[in-house]
């Protein structure tokens, strides 16, 4: 395997074509021409329609919804590409799928985190990068290296401006224990109280809010996750820190807004103010409310991606 490739080359398969051509744009290059159609009868095709040979080529392609679909387009593309002899491939995956399966729930459960993981080694990548993943220690599933982006520094800068005449009224809040570290992290930097929300899941996509531990009365509170799938637990932490917490305004940020079944109808009648995300997963136009905004990862991944090439530290971007 090649340290890199002679040359950088960009390539996006269907699930995030507008992040693909801001990165592009940000290194000041070309989208690398390619195709990701289906056959009639559902199999996916795949076309390259340039040389790849000896090139350090980057495929980005977030594996959201359809999930499988956008995961075999991803595997495709990367075959394509190993077939074409390229000198080094790097999955750039902003948003991750199937890392919420990480571990065995109960008997007989597949761990398919794992399983995904060894599906992209085997397709040829040689590297990965992504942002967020729902459980670190995924880094820890492949057998190749993971540069693990955190959304952490995009979304400071816009909180830290927006509340720095009344950072003494602002509390961060974890909606479950999962996201601790994360929100922990959020507070430390951003200077702010650290609140937990304690909730107990009965079952999949289902919570119940319990108890807050921390005080928010008065306060404005910013609920900090990773993701936000269909809404349930953050709309419950919304509602319980109104009811029970006394606080006075909630907002809410998260990584990836996956915002599956009825996320959307909870969303616009939950009390949260405005709800921030990354660009990582693209929302369609029936998803956009006019209390969520999107703030771009390009730049980042852009960075990231020049580092990777010139085999220079992705660390300096986690501060």
């Amino acid at each position: 395997m090649n340290l890199h490739g002679k040359d950088i080359k960009i390539f996006s398969a269907n699930s995030n074509p507008k992040v693909a051509h801001e990165i592009a744009k940000e290194l000041g290059l070309p989208i690398g021409k390619s195709d990701v159609t289906v056959f009639s009868d559902g199999e996916i095709s795949v076309s390259i329609h340039e040389s790849v040979r000896g090139s350090d080529v980057f495929v980005i392609q977030s594996t959201s919804a359809p999930v499988n679909r956008n995961l075999m387009e991803l595997l495709l593309m990367i075959d394509a590409f190993k077939r074409a002899s390229a000198g080094r491939i790097t999955a750039v995956i902003p948003y991750f799928g199937y890392a919420r399966q990480d571990r065995k729930a109960k008997a007989r459960d597949p761990i398919s985190a794992k399983l995904v993981a060894d599906l992209i080694t085997t397709a040829g990548a040689d590297r990965v990068l992504t942002m967020d993943l729902h459980a670190p220690q995924l880094q820890g599933f492949f057998n190749i290296p993971v540069d693990h982006l955190l959304g952490v520094p995009i979304l400071l800068p816009y909180y830290n401006e927006k509340f720095k005449d009344s950072k003494e009224d602002l509390v961060i809040v974890s909606p479950d224990l999962g996201s601790v570290t994360r929100a922990r992290n959020f507070a430390s930097r951003i200077e702010a109280p650290l609140a937990i929300i304690d909730k107990r899941r009965q079952r999949a996509n289902v919570s119940e809010v319990m108890n807050i531990i921390g005080s928010v009365e008065g306060k404005r509170v910013i609920l900090v996750d990773d993701m936000v799938d269909t809404a349930g637990s953050l709309c419950n932490a919304a509602k319980a820190i109104i009811e029970k917490g006394g606080a006075r305004e909630v907002y809410a940020c998260a990584t990836h807004g996956v915002l599956s079944g009825p996320a959307v109808e909870r969303i616009a009648e939950s009390p949260i103010k405005e709800l921030v995300f990354l660009d990582t997963i693209q929302l369609p136009e029936e998803k956009k409310l006019d209390k969520i905004k999107q703030f771009p990862v390009a730049p980042v991944f852009a960075e990231a991606i020049e580092r990777i090439y010139l085999d220079k530290p992705v660390s300096p971007l986690f501060i």
